[in-house]
């Protein structure tokens, strides 16, 4: 992807009007100076591929837990509020800016303004983080397909079974070893060979297999009182907290302040509506996670009760085999949903690897192979305290939450906040709108919610963002408890 790829169409006046705007994202470099990177290979490859980035483990896995922890309908309603205005509208953003510039997100910010540097030094930060220990509960996923594999159903359902192999040493240690290399072996292939063809065949199937077990789990008693829960919001219950939840999640779900979308964009193609891509994956997301909601939580609800909704991270694996356990035919059910749970996980997981890979391959010219394997290692080295901190260091506590609590706590609540107030500063404030809106109509397509995107970007996202920051650094410290 080179400069000379963002000239503006000579087709579409407006956007030839926007030609020097165009060029001051797009930099002065000539087209040989930068190394060119493959494409999706078609507008529907970089929806799934980006859709594949939002829809994992973030959706099945954490959802469920923060909705129920959050209040159930309460959480949902704030959730839907900021996901489906200010999360596509960032989202916008940060897909523009990594195809205006044609960089991940350390080189997109020093481009776009260089005193913003750290914004994108930051985001880059955030997946490396989260990396470790998302694939640790990867690493749970892929031990359960195996076991429902290798016809081990009945043992997964068994109550303390997910407990007793978490708190294990080696056996967890390995399955992290396994969903790392899974991850690596897919980056190292490159953008079209792995990321996209993952997500053409199974992002679909998931969805549909997620939705029909979703309906069954109506049908069991007590299931009712679950959907009840999940889908009715309690206004009384509404507070800052949950819309700080609500917000949390989202960016985590939408792979937003991160540099994952940036980084995204940067392969998308030109002739691709930035607008529409964005609503696709927000809905499919946001479709994703409410989907996930109505599996999990009337699931625990029938077979735990409702103080079952209070297990926390082991809210998923504790639960669905129970499900399985239940119905004709479980241990093929869950064997299929286990291995299309695990593609889910990986294609999040590339996405993020993909940030750190690609911000090497932009700053220290490394091969995409030595940039895979340095993280790749790195992820799984700094993923072993966290799966040990369900066994021989699960008494290890810093600010009073175990590693994973802490890991999550640090991106989800200081850091990716951070990274957004910067990206909504510098688009709102340092280069204007104006200048993402052009990136935005490149080839004569159309922004349908500019007005909107104005509005959120300049003036909501920068309050939004700075009173959370605000409360992170506040809670952080042990000023506030929420």
């Amino acid at each position: 992807m080179t400069p000379s790829t963002l000239a503006p169409s000579t087709s579409d006046s407006s956007v030839q009007a926007n030609a020097g705007i165009l060029a001051t994202i797009d930099g002065d470099a000539p087209s040989e100076s930068r190394p060119r990177k493959s494409v999706f290979s078609s507008k529907l490859g970089f929806v799934l591929a980006a859709a594949g980035s939002a829809v994992g483990l973030g959706n099945v896995w954490r959802f469920p837990y923060f909705a129920a922890t959050y209040g159930g309908g309460t959480f949902l309603f704030a959730y839907l509020l900021i996901a489906l205005t200010f999360g596509i509208m960032l989202l916008i953003a940060e897909v523009a800016i990594g195809r205006a510039t044609g960089h991940g997100p350390v080189a997109a910010f020093r481009q776009l303004d260089r005193r913003f540097t750290s914004v994108g030094v930051l985001a880059m930060l955030v997946p490396a983080i989260i990396f470790p220990f998302y694939s640790v509960i990867g690493g749970w996923v892929t031990r359960y397909a195996f076991v429902f594999l290798t016809g081990g159903a009945a043992a997964a359902a068994e109550t303390g079974a997910f407990g007793a192999f978490t708190s294990q040493t080696w056996g967890p240690i390995g399955w992290l070893a396994v969903f790392i290399l899974a991850t690596a072996v897919l980056v190292a292939r490159g953008i079209n060979k792995g990321i996209e063809r993952i997500n053409l065949i199974t992002m679909p199937i998931f969805i549909v297999m997620l939705l029909g077990l979703a309906i069954y789990t109506l049908t069991l008693p007590g299931g009712t009182e679950g959907l009840r829960h999940f889908l009715l919001p309690d206004f009384s219950e509404l507070s800052a907290n949950t819309f700080i939840a609500a917000t949390r999640q989202s960016f985590f779900s939408l792979s937003l302040a991160s540099g994952v979308m940036v980084a995204y964009g940067s392969y998308m193609k030109k002739s691709a509506s930035i607008e529409k891509a964005a609503f696709q994956i927000g809905v499919f997301d946001t479709t994703a996670s409410i989907i996930a909601g109505l599996l999990v939580i009337p699931a625990v609800v029938a077979i735990m009760g409702i103080d079952g909704l209070g297990q926390g991270a082991g809210l998923l694996f504790a639960t669905l085999p129970h499900v399985f356990a239940s119905m004709p035919g479980g241990a093929i059910v869950g064997a299929i949903f286990f291995v299309l749970m695990l593609g889910a996980a990986v294609t999040s997981s590339i996405s993020m690897l993909e940030v750190v890979v690609n911000s090497l391959m932009d700053r220290a010219k490394w091969s995409r192979l030595k940039a895979t394997v340095v993280t790749s290692v790195g992820g799984f080295l700094f993923g072993l305290p966290v799966t040990l901190g369900f066994g021989v260091w699960s008494n290890v506590r810093l600010g009073g939450r175990d590693i994973l609590g802490m890991m999550n706590f640090l991106t989800d609540t200081v850091m990716m906040p951070l990274v957004g107030l910067g990206t909504v500063l510098v688009v709102g404030w340092v280069i204007g709108p104006q200048r993402i809106i052009a990136a935005v109509h490149q080839d004569g397509q159309l922004f349908r919610t500019e007005k909107m995107f104005v509005v959120l970007i300049k003036w909501v996202g920068p309050a939004l963002l700075t009173g959370l920051v605000a409360t992170s650094f506040l809670m952080a410290f042990g000023v506030i408890t929420l």
